[in-house]
């Protein structure tokens, strides 16, 4: 039986001309993935009657920008939503794809996802204009898509911390961009995960760090234990909890006090000890 290691050696000596022609669709995929593929090559492929070809090619950050504007146009959704998903789409395409309706049933959620929007929406080529009219979709993926993006602008944000989504709200709080004064707002939510989210948000303001250090969730401690950001004293204290999650992220924060990693160097549990011990070498 001939392994897969041989099967990648193999076709890494041979022509990519002959593997383009391959009666093997995942080997004609494997090259449309590769980012050592001739762009002449991609072209081809971008042709292919397999639709799982054409998607790789979408993907491929060498894909040239012409052959990426004719996939925008592809049969396939999944294709389309690649072409979104790369790196060198253009905001023109971006533009276009965002009135995309295709969607694809999500067994997890029970739902339909569009697959298209959601991609664009997360794109780092998107133009305000496109997206600022994706964070206002009806559908909440779509709009949480939107609410992870950097690019976003105060004024949505300001929005998009009241959805009734806490998936939109949870995106603004992981959102890099995202104010010290909305993370502020965020940091009292409801929803544990939003909160969550939000203790580990580098410009989460100090006193609302300090706020959920203390929140009746050890999750939402052991959040805020892992934001390097957060106060030597507080994680002192937090190196007292009774759970060994919490106390091991208070090990691995680089604003841990020498005195407390000693402490912490014996805890009982060894998950602690080890973390400790590194952090001490």
């Amino acid at each position: 039986m001939i392994s897969e290691k041989a099967v990648d050696r193999k076709e890494a000596t041979e022509d990519p001309e002959e593997l383009a022609r391959s009666w093997d669709w995942h080997v004609r995929r494997k090259l449309a993935w590769n980012p050592d593929t001739p762009e002449d090559i991609l072209s081809s492929l971008a042709r292919d009657a397999v639709q799982w070809v054409r998607e790789a090619v979408a993907g491929n950050a060498r894909t040239p920008i012409s052959t990426l504007a004719r996939l925008a146009e592809d049969s396939s959704g999944f294709v389309r939503a690649a072409v979104a998903l790369n790196c060198n789409a253009t905001s023109e395409m971006l533009e276009t794809l965002a009135g995309d309706e295709m969607s694809d049933y999500d067994c997890t959620l029970g739902k339909n996802r569009y697959l298209v929007k959601e991609a664009v929406a997360k794109s780092p080529n998107i133009n305000s204009q496109t997206l600022e009219f994706l964070a206002r979709d009806s559908d909440e993926h779509v709009r949480a898509a939107a609410a992870s993006n950097p690019l976003l602008t105060i004024e949505l944000m300001k929005k998009m911390v009241r959805d009734v989504s806490w998936l939109v709200r949870n995106n603004i709080a992981r959102n890099p961009s995202t104010p010290g004064e909305l993370l502020a707002y965020l940091s009292s939510d409801s929803i544990m995960d939003v909160r969550a989210a939000t203790a580990q948000n580098p410009r989460t303001p100090a006193e609302a760090l300090d706020a959920l250090a203390r929140d009746r969730s050890w999750e939402i401690r052991g959040a805020a234990a892992r934001n390097p950001r957060l106060d030597g004293r507080i994680l002192d204290g937090l190196a007292g909890h009774w759970s060994w999650v919490v106390r091991e992220a208070v090990a691995k924060n680089p604003n841990t006090p020498s005195e407390t990693l000693k402490r912490l160097a014996a805890d009982p549990d060894q998950s602690v000890q080890k973390a400790a011990r590194a952090r001490a070498r």
